[in-house]
């Protein structure tokens, strides 16, 4: 299984309470020169992540102690881990677990039984895209966004509301920086996915729409306008 990364930048932290699969992961991984953490609860998981900081996580949905869905909310919520991918493995196929894994803020989901191939190649995927928004974020001077009463701090991953400050996960903090580059720009369902998601990752529509109510529950924000048919846009009208 070749890489099309130098994988041995990288640390993975593994989270699952299957013995076997965090061995079997492991192994796959550490195959192609990752640098491998396995944890066996969501509990557990939180408290290695933060001692080794690892590049990306794969968590298991259904664990004892706390689950998958719980640890990544709070995973998502540590300053040092704002540039970490969360990768969910679920042994369910109903559309719940892939959308509560996204409402949690997951980066993508991969399904059991696990191919190993297509587990080594989605991580790689994920990882380039990481590479290149970070290094898209470093190069640019200009990282506050002012829009009346909405600021975001693209170094800092942060935005303020009304005075308050709210940590979003990665791909709601993308997705909204998305419709705020160009106010009044309607943009299509496609040009979201390949956007903020990319073509190395396949999801579904249902996925922005979770994204796009989650962006609106969180910041108390109507300013984002659903188009029918088409996608969403970002109005610069001043709401209180």
């Amino acid at each position: 299984m070749a890489t099309n990364i130098d994988s041995s930048k990288y640390k993975i932290l593994l989270v699952d309470d299957e013995e076997d699969i965090l061995e079997f992961l492991a192994y796959n991984l550490r195959k192609v020169g990752y640098e491998v953490y396995t944890a066996e609860d969501g509990i557990k998981g939180i408290k290695k992540a933060k001692e080794v900081i690892p590049d990306l996580i794969v968590l298991d949905v259904m664990m004892p102690n706390m689950d998958g869905i719980e640890a990544c909310e709070i995973l998502n919520g540590i300053e040092e881990l704002k540039h970490t991918i969360k990768i969910f493995l679920t042994a369910r196929g109903e559309d719940y677990s892939q959308i509560a894994g996204f409402d949690a803020g997951a980066d993508d989901y991969v399904e059991k039984p696990i191919k190993p191939k297509v587990l080594v190649s989605r991580i790689n995927a994920l990882l380039r895209r990481r590479e290149k928004s970070i290094s898209k974020d470093d190069n640019d001077n200009s990282h506050i966004v002012n829009l009346n009463n909405l600021s975001i701090d693209t170094e800092r991953y942060i935005v303020v509301r009304k005075g308050v400050e709210h940590t979003l996960p990665r791909k709601e903090f993308k997705l909204l920086l998305l419709l705020t580059s160009k106010p009044e720009k309607v943009f299509t369902r496609e040009e979201i996915l390949e956007k903020v998601w990319g073509n190395d990752v396949i999801v579904g529509d249902r996925t922005i729409d979770v994204h796009i109510r989650k962006l609106r529950d969180k910041l108390k924000l109507k300013r984002i306008i659903t188009v029918k048919g088409i996608g969403y846009k970002f109005i610069e009208k001043y709401e209180k």
